[in-house]
């Protein structure tokens, strides 16, 4: 990891993916005047896809949600470089890589600091070819054998001792090698002991539920059992 430091702002980066100036890799403008995005996605804001040499690449600005996301919509309290959102996600994701968990490769991440708060952006990469579980399950049933891998990457996320806060069927990617994938680690961290392993399984578990009766997604709770089993092999 490279850094660049100047007073109200830091940029961390992999110059092993990025041939292009870290100081310009963030901003949207830039990319749009190399003629490389290659599409987009709506959320709290927009995510850009962007065409690297080496790779696609995701850029996200940080949002906040929920009530007071609508008062405060980008800004947070800065504490610190190290402390800040873009920094912790892209640490997290390296860590991941690390113990052999599939997740998105972090590229670069950006915090311009405000007085008292921060701005942030991550650019990771786009895992290609890639749906998440909603979007599969609205079309088709997925077989044993693939329920059980997705319990085996949580395994392995589990086994490093990352709790995801916000686990749910949107954030599992399958590619069309039938590879699983685990995505948005935003505000997720690395915590001790095994209590809350439980809640991230049941934060699943519920979200699978609300999908079936919003989406009629085409799942069943025997399913779920081929997770733990995979799950459990960990």
């Amino acid at each position: 990891m490279q850094k660049i430091q100047t007073t109200n702002q830091t940029i961390w980066y992999d110059d092993s993916v990025l041939n292009d100036p870290p100081e310009q890799c963030c901003e949207p403008e830039y990319w749009q005047q190399q003629n490389k995005i290659i599409g987009s996605a709506q959320g709290r804001g927009t995510t850009w896809f962007i065409a690297l040499d080496k790779m696609d690449a995701a850029l996200r600005h940080y949002r906040r949600g929920g009530l007071f996301g609508k008062l405060i919509k980008d800004h947070y309290i800065f504490t610190g470089w190290e402390s800040t959102r873009s920094y912790q996600e892209f640490q997290l994701l390296n860590t991941l890589i690390e113990a052999g968990v599939n997740v998105p490769k972090p590229i670069a991440a950006r915090t311009v600091k405000r007085i008292f708060c921060y701005q942030a952006d991550l650019l990771s990469e786009k895992i290609p070819n890639a749906r998440d579980l909603v979007a599969i399950l609205q079309e088709e049933s997925l077989s044993k054998e693939i329920y059980q891998k997705i319990g085996t990457e949580i395994g392995k996320m589990h086994a490093a001792q990352v709790n995801h806060t916000d686990l749910n069927i949107h954030n599992i990617l399958i590619d069309d090698l039938d590879n699983v994938w685990i995505i948005d680690f935003d505000k997720c961290y690395q915590q001790d002991g095994s209590d809350w392993k439980e809640s991230n399984l049941s934060r699943l578990s519920r979200s699978f539920h609300k999908e079936v009766n919003k989406r009629q997604i085409k799942w069943s709770e025997d399913e779920w059992q081929h997770l733990i089993s995979g799950y459990s092999s960990i």
